[in-house]
């Protein structure tokens, strides 16, 4: 196939990532990734330990070009989570910055230490191909980079939360990264010209692939905040920067200042695409930024599964409420509808392949005549716009960008020696989108555990967004005859 990244083969000398002060140019990319690329080509399946730094961007690039799947680690996940994914997955190597301290059940693991320090750059040469141009001159080609596998050859396994157990690993192909990220190519209008700014995290889809992938595939550039800050934004949005990706937590905290911060409102009304998602930004955080700078914010729709599904257009005008029409490449349709609202089903290159070692999973995840059924309910307008209404399950909780199922916080929870039964469950939060809210019947009513022992306990066990906002202590939870937690009865 040709490659994912066709600047980085060339080793083009513009910028390709910056993080802070470090920049790193396509053929310096390119230099940094050959090394580790050449050492794990057999290795299997390599994990990343997934810091928002330039060596996590050199681990995944390295792992791709090489045609090695890889399986981004996120650092702040707890233990058991963590020691779940290895696995699960299965990873013969772990690439990490060097001086990242690794938590011990990584150790059996082979480590290469990631190195972008200036003098790998200059290194260059010495990896270089020697080609010939069209008169038969030498000319330096750039690092010799492995050629890359099929289409259908696994990139990525993203660990999602399920609603009911322990993550499971998707199986993200080649060919659903290059089909996403060419199809908001054309939705976006995005170019080589553009410069994406971004604070996400670099171990889910928002983040790696949409915020790293996507501007290493068009040949343009990204700048990441290594955390998302208002003034992170206004610096590099007034530095040249044209677009900028976030969830809606961080449009909520743009939108609070916004209109009183010049500098803020400056920066978004020069940028050429503001892009929220992961979860439907409110109403009036969309009219407090349009207000103070004239820019709407768009959205787009997509899940791990399926990479992005549907997309507000550039120049489009952005509608509240909607996340656009379907993506090139994307069938869409409403399921079971009832009165305009149905489950969303899709299918299209983009999707993944199906779930690590889960094939009953997998077979569940698709309908008799190969949809992928997403869970989401929604509606269409007369102009084919999407809207999303909820969930057909209460158990996905969407927090601060996460999707975050309810099924391993109760288990994790059930697992704290004060606690005799637990549900959890989301509610709105102008901030996170959703928080999340713990309801639990203490083994004695007398002496229940400290709501902050619990909310500690979880974020130890799984990590530290995972954990609730708010503890509610019952003195039982509400069932159904068949002994069901019913959940839509929680209430205060």
């Amino acid at each position: 196939m040709s490659p994912l990244f066709p600047s980085l083969h060339a080793a083009e000398p513009r910028e390709a990532v910056r993080f802070g002060e470090h920049a790193l140019t396509y053929a310096e990319l390119a230099a940094a990734a050959a090394a580790p690329a050449r050492r794990i080509k057999d290795a299997g399946r390599v994990a990343v330990w997934a810091t928002p730094t330039p060596q996590t961007v050199v681990g995944v690039v390295a792992a791709l070009v090489a045609g090695v799947p890889v399986v981004p680690l996120n650092p702040k996940t707890g233990e058991r989570e963590l020691a779940h994914i290895v696995r699960d997955s299965g990873p013969t190597v772990v690439l990490a910055g060097r001086g990242d301290q690794l938590p011990s059940l990584l150790g059996r693991l082979t480590r290469i230490d990631v190195d972008v320090d200036a003098d790998v750059a200059a290194d260059a040469d010495a990896d270089a191909d020697v080609a010939v141009d069209a008169e038969g001159s030498p000319t330096t080609a750039g690092p010799a980079l492995p050629p890359e596998p099929d289409d259908e050859s696994p990139a990525l396994i993203v660990y999602t939360s399920g609603t009911t157990g322990p993550p499971k690993g998707a199986v993200l192909p080649r060919r659903a990264i290059a089909a996403t990220l060419d199809a908001l190519r054309d939705a976006w209008e995005w170019t080589a010209d553009d410069v994406l700014v971004h604070g996400l995290p670099l171990f889910h889809v928002h983040g790696l692939i949409l915020g790293i992938l996507g501007p290493l595939r068009r040949g343009g550039s990204v700048r990441h905040l290594g955390r998302f800050s208002v003034e992170g934004v206004t610096r590099e949005l007034s530095a040249g920067a044209t677009m900028l990706f976030g969830v809606p937590t961080m449009y909520h905290r743009i939108a609070e200042v916004v209109d009183r911060d010049v500098a803020l409102a400056k920066a978004l009304t020069g940028a050429r695409l503001l892009v929220s998602g992961s979860a439907a930004l409110p109403a009036p955080d969309h009219r407090r930024i349009a207000h103070a700078t004239g820019r709407a914010v768009i959205e787009r729709y997509g899940m791990t599964e399926t990479l992005m599904l549907c997309a507000e257009r550039a120049g489009g005008g952005a509608r509240p409420g909607t996340v656009g029409a379907p993506l090139p490449g994307v069938e869409l349709r409403l399921a079971e509808e009832a009165d305009g609202i149905g489950e969303v089903q899709v299918r299209g290159p983009n999707l993944f392949t199906g779930y690590l070692n889960r094939p009953d999973a997998t077979a569940a995840a698709f309908t008799e005549d190969g949809w992928f059924r997403t869970g989401d309910l929604a509606s269409l307008d007369e102009e084919g716009q999407v809207r999303i209404v909820g969930r057909k399950a209460t158990d996905l909780i969407k927090s601060g960008g996460y999707k975050i199922g309810a099924g391993e916080i109760e288990n994790a929870l059930l697992d704290h020696p004060g606690v005799r039964e637990a549900a959890v469950t989301g509610e709105p939060d102008d901030d996170l989108g959703e928080r999340i809210v713990a309801w639990v019947v203490p083994r004695d009513p007398q002496s229940p555990p400290e709501e902050h022992e619990l909310t500690e306990h979880v974020a130890r066990e799984l990590a530290p967004h995972k954990r609730p906002r708010v503890v509610h202590f019952l003195t039982e939870l509400p069932r159904n005859d068949m002994g069901k937690i019913m959940k839509r009865a929680l209430h205060v």
